[in-house]
């Protein structure tokens, strides 16, 4: 395959103003539009890209770089934020957009081409067969920023050249070391509990306890201890589906926070806790609020607004100081974007997305949420995002949850969103952060001999191992394989790897420290529709 050294080639430029795009030429690294100044700066297989302007507002640049696509080549991108089971290699598809990089592959090996991550810009790519295109949307919100003359660093490009000897996987798990430089990643291994797939929100103090006490049994002896998550439906907000906050207590279910924190940590698990931060019926200036929610007294914040970054950094400190030793964060993405990942494409906000700040870009702008989540966390406890901006949330959280929710109830919806994203992002894993494929949902409605093969799935992956599961309803024959998992996935120290990941969505053959490994992922769903 001809390999593009993209920092070696000088590429097409165009620079968007509003809905107008203009050609571009590089002269020396720089380009010039009225006041418009884009500077590209090389260095080895590096090429930074860098914005200025002074009353003039910018929406995207294009860089595109002409190729010759060979014969039969095979193309895998990743998420905007999650992945929704919609992860594959696939031919050719010009309309296809695929945030942050792009694998590919043919018989001469793996080619990846992205951007560092930390970046300024949502940043995509598309090819065709003769052309790759990287989109820079350093819009804010769905408006141009004004940047007032402020110099942004939009982007670092990378790229990396294939090996014969490597395969696809490898290649790609070497690529996303290169994106990014400076990891967060948990201090050991990281498994445990939530009772959302049992339970869903409904719960209470003491059901939670009944909780710490089965994951104290099910973790006995090992040398690392679980995590005990407290999902939504805690809050003293709660009602129906609202799930927003205030987040300063728990409601009439959850009297105590802080004591259950200790409660928790007392039986040996560590205290964990769910929230959603951008949604609140607190009061807030309408300055700080940027939609309405689903409650006529409710709001989403806006998350440029300095009073609401306070407002988020002492919420988080407060979850660290009732005792809560991890944070899950949730709909950050869905709330400043108004939209799910599989709805964005290269559009990504719904329409009316106006941030208090205009002079930052919606990058920007997300990165200085997660910056205020993690001041407020400090160093010491562990954060998972969850519906987060995976390049933007790499090197400042632990955990990401690297798929749409799996299900206590549906195991298709398991095998779509928990095995594709277990395969399709894992190559992120102690790279970006330790990936969450998300739980297994151990009830009833699901069989057992399916959700017995996910369990073991994740406890070889080398990733993160939660379980949900009922303590009224659990059997003996399933604790003993919950622990039997969890004491692999504590050991576990090499990361698996889906070898027929470029055949299926759904990898089911995957090597690993223990040898090859087949899973039995069949069985549908019977069909109960109508005509």
């Amino acid at each position: 395959m001809c390999y593009i050294h993209l920092a070696e080639q000088r590429p097409a430029i165009r620079l968007q103003i509003d809905r107008e795009c203009v050609p571009l030429e590089e002269k020396d690294g720089l380009c010039r539009y009225r006041d418009v100044e884009i500077r590209l700066e090389r260095s080895g297989s590096e090429m930074s890209v860098y914005l200025t302007a002074d009353k003039t507002p910018v929406s995207r640049l294009y860089l595109s770089w002409r190729w010759d696509a060979p014969e039969g080549v095979r193309v895998c991108g990743d998420a905007w934020e999650r992945g929704y089971g919609d992860l594959e290699w696939r031919g050719i598809a010009p309309d296809r957009v695929m945030p942050w990089y792009v694998l590919i592959s043919d018989r001469e090996g793996t080619n990846a081409y992205g951007v560092r991550t930390g970046p300024a810009a949502m940043c995509s790519w598309r090819l065709d067969r003769h052309t790759i295109q990287l989109c820079l949307d350093v819009r804010c919100g769905t408006e141009p920023v004004l940047l007032a003359g402020r110099r942004v660093p939009v982007a670092v490009v990378v790229s990396r050249e294939g090996r014969r000897d490597e395969s696809a996987f490898a290649a790609a798990c070497a690529f996303c070391r290169c994106m990014c430089r400076r990891p967060m990643l948990p201090r050991g291994p990281v498994y445990g509990g939530n009772n959302w797939y049992y339970a869903y929100g409904n719960s209470s103090q003491r059901q939670i306890m009944k909780d710490a006490v089965l994951l104290a049994e099910l973790s006995e002896g090992n040398a690392v201890r679980p995590y005990l998550v407290v999902d939504d439906g805690w809050q003293q907000g709660k009602a129906g589906a609202y799930n927003g906050g205030p987040w300063h207590r728990g409601n009439e279910k959850f009297p105590d926070m802080a004591r259950l924190a200790r409660d928790i940590k007392a039986l040996g698990p560590r205290p964990g806790i769910w929230f959603r931060p951008l949604v609140t019926a607190g009061r807030f200036p309408d300055e700080c609020r940027l939609t309405r929610s689903d409650r006529p007294e409710a709001c989403v914040l806006d998350p440029s607004h300095p009073l609401v970054l306070e407002e988020v950094e002492n919420t988080v400190r407060s979850l660290r100081d009732w005792g809560y030793e991890l944070i899950k964060h949730d709909f950050t993405s869905y709330d400043v974007f108004g939209r799910w990942g599989f709805e964005m494409g290269e559009e990504l906000s719904a329409g009316g997305r106006r941030f208090y700040d205009r002079g930052r870009t919606t990058a920007e702008i997300v990165a200085g949420l997660y910056r205020a989540i993690r001041r407020g966390a400090g160093e010491d406890t562990v954060i998972i995002g969850c519906n987060t901006v995976s390049h933007l949330a790499a090197g400042i959280f632990e955990i990401q949850r690297t798929g749409d929710d799996t299900s206590g109830v549906d195991w298709e919806r398991t095998r779509k969103m928990g095995v594709n994203t277990l395969a399709f992002r894992m190559l992120q894993n102690q790279a970006f952060y330790a990936c969450d494929a998300d739980c297994v949902g151990i009830t009833d409605e699901i069989d057992w001999k399916l959700n017995r093969e996910w369990l073991r799935m994740l406890a070889v992956s080398g990733t993160p191992l939660f379980v949900s599961v009922d303590p009224d309803t659990v059997t003996e024959e399933q604790k003993r394989y919950i622990r039997r998992a969890f004491k692999t996935a504590i050991v576990t120290d090499r990361q698996a790897e889906p070898l027929n990941w470029m055949q299926t969505t759904c990898p089911d053959v995957w090597r690993t420290q223990y040898g090859d490994m087949r899973f039995d992922l069949s069985g549908f769903a019977p069909f109960c529709g109508g005509h």
